[in-house]
């Protein structure tokens, strides 16, 4: 297995930081007034922006509503710039000086994670819409009275592992009778859980794993992993990569790799993905949130077409999952009659909505994802798309996603394969 780590995150500010976190004190927001709401992410990316757009949407959604108990929600944006120190700062100044009474905050698993002990200590409820280190989660589970403050509106990477497993099952295993993979995942805090889920998991739905490579995020030149790669002839290669995603992506499509990419490659869920990689996104499957015209639940469309109207654009996923987690806040802070953390909190755990994304509700006390997002049939599964002509087609579940997948002419798929021998 290659394992190239990559350069130390700053450990998490374990200096300055660790010495003021003794020195702060849980700062309660007004009575009166707007309820404000803290949104915490990097602005630059899009991703990041997608988080804050869904959040101001939800806003102006429950404010033409009546609002929460009759009072406004004002978003107040900080930009993080994907930096750990620069989010704690952010999150210090919304909470001690701006006085929000719950933050939303990034997609980066590394930031959370420096975040979540500053929930804890400052006692705000806080939910991240993308963020999918199971660290997040197990940190509730384990010291749950410190760190039930903490919430994720998306799965942690093991259940993430699962929806992967599940889908390759039914679209790779059962229809294109594929047998065995290799795993190709960036070195990072949410694919080591995932990687994990993967090599227990992918067997079990019927794909043998051949080989296992965790590569630097600052790899910029994937041949000799897709060399090797090849040399071990797998049907299928299931990614898991956030932080990197063109670059592997377009040496995949010049390099005439005949495997097909698959997994979770989260840029690939942008709908610039397809422009950025010029094309060579073509065949690419990811896990994902929605496309466009896609109505998982009644909310789906509207709030795609809200962002259209309001953007420009259609969101990234965590544009629909900050909606989401805007709309969790605002429902606990209405039936609890107030912003208090600890009854806000005790509501959100009774979370059981219609999302826009599928039914919403967290894992509770006694489950190891603790405040994690709930997967299942009856809840928020996630889709699998393939990118095909420069556009996202939704191929998973096939109950809504009756689609036929594609590939581009240099890809062997194992049928392929057999006929030419």
């Amino acid at each position: 297995m290659i394992n190239i780590k990559p350069c130390a995150l700053s450990a998490l500010f374990a200096g300055s930081s660790l010495i003021a976190l003794a020195t702060f004190v849980p700062a309660h927001a007004a009575d009166e007034g707007p309820i404000k709401i803290g949104v915490v992410s990097e602005e630059a990316a899009i991703v990041g922006k997608a988080i804050s757009e869904g959040a101001q949407l939800a806003a102006d959604d429950i404010n033409a509503a009546g609002g929460i108990n009759g009072r406004k929600i004002q978003i107040i944006t900080y930009d993080d710039h994907s930096s750990a120190s620069d989010a704690v700062r952010a999150y210090q100044r919304a909470v001690q000086q701006d006085h929000v009474s719950a933050v939303v905050t990034t997609f980066i698993s590394e930031v959370a994670l420096a975040i979540e002990p500053w929930a804890a200590r400052l006692h705000i409820p806080t939910i991240t819409p993308a963020a999918a280190s199971d660290l997040i989660s197990k940190q509730v589970h384990d010291k749950y009275s410190q760190y039930k403050y903490m919430f994720e509106g998306w799965f942690p990477s093991p259940i993430l592992a699962q929806t992967v497993c599940d889908s390759s099952h039914d679209l790779l295993v059962d229809k294109l009778h594929m047998k065995t993979a290799a795993i190709m995942s960036e070195d990072a805090d949410w694919t080591k859980p995932l990687d994990e889920g993967y090599a227990s998991c992918l067997p079990k739905s019927g794909l043998t794993v051949v080989d296992q490579i965790a590569f630097n995020p600052d790899t910029t030149d994937f041949t000799p992993i897709f060399n090797r790669i090849e040399a071990k002839h797998p049907d299928v290669i299931i990614n898991g990569i956030a932080h990197v995603g063109v670059q592997p992506t377009v040496q995949w499509q010049s390099q005439q790799v005949p495997i097909p990419l698959g997994g979770i490659s989260a840029q690939a869920t942008n709908p610039t993905f397809w422009k950025g990689t010029n094309g060579a996104a073509n065949g690419v499957i990811t896990q994902s949130g929605t496309v466009p015209g896609l109505a998982l639940t009644s909310l789906t469309v509207k709030v795609g077409d809200e962002f259209q109207k309001k953007y420009g654009h259609f969101p990234a996923f965590d544009g629909f999952t900050a909606y989401d987690s805007v709309q969790v806040i605002a429902q606990a802070m209405q039936r609890a009659k107030s912003t208090d953390p600890d009854k806000v909190v005790a509501e959100m755990e009774k979370t059981d909505m219609e999302g826009t994304l599928g039914k919403v509700a967290f894992y509770g006390p006694n489950d190891p994802y603790t405040h994690a997002l709930k997967y299942g049939h009856d809840y928020t599964t996630g889709i699998f798309i393939q990118w095909q002509d420069g556009k996202q087609v939704c191929i998973w579940p096939e109950d809504k996603c009756p689609n036929k997948m594609v590939f581009p002419s240099f890809v062997k798929l194992p049928d392929q394969q057999a006929a030419t021998k």
